[in-house]
């Protein structure tokens, strides 16, 4: 059951790509996914593209191994690329309202962007090569870089959100839950391969993980973007700590200077 190409193995890699595809085309009859994240639809569509044009090429037979290998690559800088802009979108949608809030937050998480490729940069270095193939060790080391980033930069977008007591949006609050857990099993799937006692011909077990969260986090976003919320109505309280309208003030006629 747990090996390549057994039914568990397709059902994985097939089922929640075609289940992103669902929700792109919901989500775009439904238009409101479309005016609010454009980038989450861009996601939704490219993704499963470019896993299922992965999976074909695992299936055919006149793809050879090295050319395996160059179509992961590009799936994962594909990946990579529309994730970060994602993260991006996600923490427009969340400070919005507070223009110069925005602002700083952009520094900051371009900041912490740039430390968190340093750190990957390190650990990948640091990480022995599990591969006497560059190709392979490669994208190995390419995978671990952009989960490490990844998780990094949602964890500080959680981080941001809770310290100014910000209110997510409940689409908002879904793709980042999604795309955490995500990282989050990766980044866990890693640390037991990059142990130097985890035998190495056990490795493509911890495929399985990584497909299953994947499934999981198809499944959250289905629910958080289109299952309608609950309406509760809560009594009046008052203001918060970080009172963001003064924050937003201050920042705005600091920046004027």
């Amino acid at each position: 059951m747990l090996r390549a190409h057994s039914v568990l193995w397709h059902y994985l890699f097939v089922a929640p790509n075609l289940l992103l595809f669902a929700l792109a085309a919901l989500s775009w009859r439904l238009r409101q996914l479309q005016r609010e994240f454009p980038v989450f639809l861009a996601f939704a569509v490219l993704i499963p593209v470019a896993q299922l044009t992965l999976y074909a090429a695992d299936l055919l037979p006149w793809v050879g191994a090295f050319m395996w290998w160059k179509i992961f690559w590009t799936t994962l800088l594909v990946e990579a690329l529309i994730k970060f802009a994602l993260v991006g979108e996600i923490f427009s949608r969340v400070v919005g309202m507070y223009s110069s809030l925005a602002r700083v937050g952009k520094l900051l998480i371009s900041g912490v962007g740039v430390v968190l490729v340093f750190v990957a940069v390190v650990a990948a270095a640091y990480t022995p090569k599990d591969n006497i193939h560059w190709i392979v060790s490669g994208a190995h080391l390419l995978e671990q870089t952009t989960y490490l980033i990844e998780c990094g930069l949602v964890v500080f977008l959680f981080v941001f959100a809770a310290y100014f007591r910000l209110s997510w949006e409940r689409s908002a609050f879904g793709i980042a839950l999604g795309l955490g857990v995500s990282a989050c099993v990766h980044l866990a799937t890693w640390a037991l391969a990059a142990n130097g006692n985890f035998p190495p011909q056990y490795r493509g077990f911890l495929d399985f993980p990584n497909m299953a969260a994947y499934h999981a986090c198809v499944l959250i976003w289905f629910y958080y973007l289109l299952v309608p919320q609950k309406v509760v109505i809560t009594p009046a309280i008052s203001l918060p700590q970080h009172n963001l309208e003064l924050w937003n003030r201050e920042l705005e006629r600091l920046l004027q200077r």
